[in-house]
């Protein structure tokens, strides 16, 4: 005969308690993790030039826009000097204005300062983001039916300086207060999209390679991660201004593709070049990471969320004791710099992100 055992009222209750706890609380303090990992961050950071050593020119456009997510996730005013202070310097210094030779460098530079803007209202980030925007947009010719160049020399047309167009126009689109410059920038949006999804370079894997030939077909080179990440926050920022589902659709399976191809058996993700990726690719998965969280808070699904968690988690595990983290997450790695930190501090703001965590009021 079977015996039945009771537990007390109170210790249902409390059991209840606890699994509602489980449930609503993350198992990591992404954001706590996030703050130790910036504070390691900025032990790179020269105030004197704004920048952060170990880095190139367009990864530091990435740094002001992991300290602008992060402020606005943690509500801090910590880091307002120092995006300040990276805009003041840097507007009148080598590339005046931002602008270089390479339009994506620009790109990066005109999503940096829009955050900026989105996180303080201050109207001088806007605007320089719209005169970056302006100097992009003479990228544009009828090579291969559109889009623009990666180089101001006009020999490669190529992925992520279209995917940084993209982003740009739809970003301003939502944050401009003036109706004449929505129209514009939508419109450049839109034409941008609209060649983009036809140039081929989403091959029939859903996954996005790095350009296109000199006969205007997909070069079949390398699905860089941030080339699957940069036009999910494009598509996002694009379906936010036209509330076109289709476009989240697209956005959700070049997301699903990139998970399930470009990541290990763990759910970890790689790019190709690991673990010497040079001064450039270590930045990559971040930007994946940062684009899959934007995608995710427009149409949720829960493999996002346990895909950014699952890596989150796995590059806090293997950090070193500073709280460095490497261009490999998946394991102890080298290459620690400036720039493998900030990749890495994309993906747990993205964590975080995902996962509701922010300061509380």
């Amino acid at each position: 005969m079977k015996r039945s055992y009771a537990l007390p009222v109170a210790v249902l209750a409390t059991l209840s308690l606890l699994a509602a706890s489980a449930l609503a609380q993350p198992a990591t303090d992404f954001l706590a993790n996030s703050a130790a990992g910036l504070k390691t961050l900025q032990t790179w950071y020269l105030p004197e030039t704004g920048l952060w050593q170990t880095t190139n020119w367009w990864n530091a456009a990435n740094g002001v826009t992991v300290l602008v997510r992060y402020s606005k996730l943690s509500a801090s005013s910590e880091f307002r000097p120092v995006i300040a202070n990276t805009f003041e310097r840097n507007s009148r210094g080598k590339f005046p204005n931002f602008l270089n030779e390479y339009w994506d460098d620009e790109g990066w530079w005109a999503l940096a300062w829009a955050g900026a803007y989105e996180l303080t209202h201050e109207a001088r980030y806007l605007e320089m983001a719209d005169q970056i925007f302006v100097d992009m947009t003479k990228g544009w010719d009828d090579t291969c039916g559109g889009g623009i160049w990666w180089r101001k020399d006009k020999h490669y047309k190529n992925a992520i300086a279209n995917e940084l167009f993209l982003s740009v126009a739809a970003t301003l689109a939502n944050l401009t207060k003036d109706p004449q410059q929505r129209a514009s920038y939508l419109d450049w949006a839109q034409r941008e999209w609209q060649w983009f999804a036809a140039s081929g370079m989403i091959n029939p894997e859903n996954l996005v390679n790095d350009g296109l030939d000199s006969a205007c077909h997909n070069n079949h080179r390398t699905t860089w991660t941030y080339n699957q990440g940069v036009i999910l926050g494009g598509l996002s920022a694009l379906a936010k201004q036209t509330s076109d589902a289709k476009l989240l659709e697209r956005a959700q399976s070049i997301a699903s593709a990139a998970i399930s191809q470009l990541a290990d058996k763990d759910g970890i993700l790689h790019d190709p070049c690991e673990p010497r990726c040079g001064n450039d690719a270590v930045q990559f998965k971040g930007i994946f990471v940062r684009n899959l969280a934007t995608l995710n808070a427009a149409a949720p699904d829960p493999r996002f969320r346990r895909f950014l968690q699952t890596n989150a988690e796995k590059i806090w595990q293997v950090a070193d004791p500073d709280h460095r983290f490497g261009v490999v997450w998946s394991g102890p790695s080298e290459a620690k710099n400036a720039a493998t930190q900030i990749s890495a501090l994309d993906a747990l703001v993205a964590a975080a992100e995902a996962t509701g965590a922010a300061a509380k009021p």
